[in-house]
């Protein structure tokens, strides 16, 4: 398939859960979906168009959390971001390491720095933070208090 053909079909494919497609340059696509699509758009395009999954991103926008997860199609050469926005207060979205375990760290990670639940990962157990890091403290969110007095923190987390 075309670069063409493939945002044709996956916007045929999945346009009702589709909010929106932005053709950002003939290398990279942004579609952003329903959060409750996000394993079945992804799975697609993952095995049916067959990508490599790349990484996924997670930022706290203010307003709401967003996931960006990129996916590749090596062979048109093409980098397509699934965009998915999450309730800020209740930011839950299913986990896609159950269909790549590529997803395995990142959803950890991002669980553990901007609260995100990942329902159905296998192994949420933390990854980067402390033991003694307290529970519903999360390091990226925009309304991050330092907890801990003595800590140095001029070097991330």
């Amino acid at each position: 398939m075309t670069r063409e053909e493939v945002l044709k079909d996956i916007q045929t494919k999945f346009g009702e859960v589709i909010i929106e497609v932005f053709d950002k340059s003939p290398k990279r696509a942004y579609i952003e979906i329903k959060p409750t699509a996000i394993v079945p758009v992804a799975k697609y395009i993952f095995r049916d168009l067959g990508a490599r999954f790349n990484i996924a991103s997670g930022v706290d926008a203010g307003t709401h959390i967003e996931i960006l997860y990129h996916l590749t199609i090596e062979s048109i050469n093409l980098l397509i971001s699934l965009r998915v926005k999450l309730d800020r207060e209740n930011p839950a979205i299913d986990s896609l390491a159950t269909s790549f375990e590529a997803a395995n760290w990142i959803e950890r990670e991002m669980h553990e720095l901007l609260g995100i639940e990942f329902k159905g990962h296998p192994d949420m157990r933390r990854l980067l933070l402390s033991d003694q890091w307290p529970e519903g403290v999360y390091p990226l969110r925009q309304d991050y208090e330092e907890w801990d007095e003595t800590a140095i923190r001029d070097r991330g987390v």
